[in-house]
């Protein structure tokens, strides 16, 4: 039986991209994707029939129109529909294209052939039901940040990637030359996706472990620590992560944390400092923000 989703369509001035997207994914949305039409944004979002009722959207809609009165910007109108698998599949392919990150990646369609040769690392990407396109500001900041953690070669390197969604920055730390990459997700579709991309772009299984669960089942994996942790995820459940994060580190581990408002970015760097970590460099892109961080020395 194949399953139906809600397909959620919202017309939006280009300034409430950022507060959207956030308000989207806290609503628990499935895939996310936007468009340019004239002088507005069309971004579309998908969440399962199963777990939400139309009373549901309509409370969404209502969220967004708080959320633009707050920032004194035009009321974006939102619209929802019924769609089966097949016409989700499809709408991936409708509105998503090509799209250069930083100086290094090329995030490719699943569906398009990518060019033969390119100046660029080609990850390809179906992201199925799971959050992490490369369009995001968010997933763009992670990525680039990983250009600059990977620019000297090192040697047998491991990265844990909390939250792994699609699986687009494991991919991408592997392409950039770490050796190891152990990802975890709470949602089943997520861990589908990231099988599903690993073969894409002919990643060996071994090279990239992916998992359900958290912190948890990672410290089971990697019981003696990694290099390095990405965590692209909510800033309320990084805020309920870091205490962990020692635990899965090696000495000299660094850290690349996202999905963080600017407005939340206190409330992270104060519970860092708690917890024995230094923030090494903040990167702002609009509303978001992304920290690199590494361990303090004893």
């Amino acid at each position: 039986m194949s399953t139906s989703w809600w397909e959620i369509t919202i017309l939006c001035h280009p300034d409430l991209e950022d507060s959207i997207f956030w308000r989207l994914e806290k609503f628990g949305c499935s895939g996310m994707v936007q468009e340019i039409k004239g002088k507005s944004y069309v971004i579309r979002a998908y969440v399962p029939q199963l777990q939400y009722q139309s009373l549901d959207l309509s409370a969404l809609s209502l969220w967004l129109q708080q959320d633009a009165l707050i920032l004194e910007l035009p009321q974006p109108l939102a619209r929802w529909k019924l769609i089966d698998e097949e016409d989700w599949a499809q709408s991936w392919k409708q509105h998503w294209e090509p799209t250069e990150v930083g100086d290094l990646f090329l995030i490719y369609p699943a569906w398009l052939t990518p060019p033969e040769k390119s100046d660029r690392l080609i990850l390809r990407l179906d992201p199925g039901a799971a959050f992490g396109t490369g369009t995001h500001q968010t997933t763009q900041l992670c990525l680039e940040s990983l250009e600059m953690r990977l620019s000297k070669p090192t040697s047998g390197l491991t990265v844990a990637d909390i939250g792994a969604g699609s699986g687009i920055l494991s991919i991408g730390a592997i392409l950039l030359g770490a050796a190891q990459a152990y990802a975890v997700d709470i949602d089943p579709l997520s861990v589908q996706a990231v099988l599903h991309n690993r073969h894409l772009n002919n990643i060996n299984p071994s090279s990239l472990v992916i998992n359900q669960g958290s912190i948890e089942q990672l410290l089971e994996l990697v019981p003696e620590g990694v290099d390095g942790i990405i965590c692209n995820i909510l800033a309320e459940v990084i805020i309920e992560l870091i205490p962990q994060f020692s635990k899965l580190a090696k000495p000299n581990a660094w850290g690349i944390l996202s999905g963080i408002l600017l407005e939340q970015s206190q409330a992270i760097a104060d519970t860092l400092e708690q917890h024995g970590w230094i923030v090494a460099a903040l990167w702002k892109r609009q509303q978001w923000c992304c920290f690199q961080i590494r361990m303090a020395q004893a």
